[in-house]
């Protein structure tokens, strides 16, 4: 008999957090948190981090679990989030995955995917880059998003370079995260898929830009300073690649304007969730529900008790 396990997913800034607390009111869940750069110890503003408080009274698993001079793949959250389930259950509850790192919850529920396809616009896009820019130039871009395919990579390596970056571009994840060991394979968990999707996309903008600025005036380049004295930490760590921490780093190098950076952490920040919603809405048998609809917890909370 297949045990239970509830997934919440939904592009930045669309209330997961808050939707993950209401449901562990009402039903006996512990939060298990899916998202790749809340496992950072340090890194709190600028992920929007559950505060001090709200984790004393809902605990999220997976939260502060590396320094951010470490990396963390998805093979190994999969094998995380395995253990803190069996915990879970072994206490007679209900493991609740809430996040947005849909590789994660790609790989947990269907193992590490295949490599993605080839996208013939996005190698033309790259092709047409290259004629004017040149590879090594692109060889750079490759070394800013993916670093350890980079190092294997030479920069006139056409083909590979080509690849590594329409696999970044198609995905929005490293080529290296790809190719990362794979991860164990279990079938005695019934995963009851929830789905969170704002219309019109531009309120989901509003609400993305109104959590940037208030990341900034809660004192977000404050933690970012905070971090580039740590020794081991450099620009192209795992961690500072996450959105809004590489744009402040380059401020911060003097490369960027305050206003530029800003701009450019919202534009990622967008497009972030635009992927997001994309991998979203390619997830079969999933209640999709928009939680700024009144009644959005009480319709998540009638699937759920059908299915339980």
């Amino acid at each position: 008999m297949q045990s239970k396990a509830i997934l919440l997913m939904g592009p930045t800034a669309s209330g997961k957090t808050d939707l993950a607390i209401s449901l562990c009111k009402r039903f006996p869940c512990d939060v298990i948190s899916v998202d790749s750069a809340l496992v950072y110890r340090g890194m709190d503003i600028g992920t929007a981090k559950p505060d001090a408080g709200t984790l004393e009274r809902t605990p999220h698993r997976l939260i502060d679990i590396r320094d951010p001079e470490e990396s963390y793949s998805a093979g190994e959250f999969v094998r995380d989030a395995y253990r803190e389930m069996d915990d879970i259950l072994a206490a007679g509850r209900i493991p609740l995955l809430a996040g947005g790192t849909m590789m994660y919850f790609r790989a947990l529920t269907q193992g590490i995917a295949e490599l993605p396809s080839a996208d013939q616009d996005i190698r033309q896009e790259i092709d047409a880059e290259a004629a004017v820019q040149g590879w090594p130039a692109l060889h750079e871009e490759l070394r800013k998003v993916d670093p350890a395919a980079a190092a294997r990579i030479k920069p006139n390596d056409k083909q590979r370079i080509q690849r590594a970056l329409e696999v970044y571009r198609a995905s929005g994840s490293p080529l290296s995260e790809w190719q990362r060991e794979s991860a164990p394979q279990r079938d005695d968990i019934e995963y009851l898929k929830v789905g969170l999707n704002i219309e019109p996309r531009s309120l989901l903008h509003e609400r993305i830009a109104k959590r940037l600025d208030m990341m900034l005036q809660e004192g977000f380049v404050e933690e970012m300073q905070g971090l580039r004295e740590r020794p081991g930490l450099f620009a192209d760590c795992p961690a500072m690649r996450s959105v809004g921490y590489r744009q402040f780093w380059q401020y911060l190098d003097g490369d960027l304007s305050f206003e530029e950076a800003a701009d450019r952490a919202l534009f990622a920040t967008r497009q972030l969730a635009k992927r997001q919603i994309t991998w979203l809405r390619s997830e079969k048998e999933i209640f999709l529900v928009d939680p700024l609809e009144a009644g959005a917890i009480d319709a998540i909370s009638a699937f759920l008790a059908q299915s339980l």
